[in-house]
């Protein structure tokens, strides 16, 4: 298992994999405190994928990549990756904000 030092390629190259073999394939991430190190890795039981890092802003970097996969797995494989919601995504998610408020 060898580390890919570059963000996008890492990426670009699980994404590949997982709408390669989407049954069998598997994310999992290990966060050591004590190293402060984040590790991600995602694999298909052939190719193992892995990414290294110990900074904090790559946290970022690692939810946009979760919903990266939560978007190809609810959408389904041919899904439109985006960084941003959509527009009827967000301007609902900011309706729900005000519900439930006693006035």
């Amino acid at each position: 298992m060898v580390y890919i030092d570059s963000w996008e390629e890492f990426v670009d190259r699980a994404v590949l994999l997982f709408r390669a073999d989407p049954d069998s394939t598997r994310y999992s991430m290990k966060y050591r405190h004590c190293d402060g190190k984040l590790v991600l890795k995602v694999t298909d039981n052939h190719l193992c994928l892995k990414f290294k890092t110990d900074q904090a802003q790559d946290a970022k970097k690692m939810e946009k990549l979760n919903n990266v996969f939560f978007t190809l797995m609810a959408r389904g494989l041919d899904a439109v990756i985006t960084e941003e919601l959509p527009k009827e995504q967000a301007t609902h998610h900011a309706s729900k904000k005000g519900r439930g408020r006693r006035q």
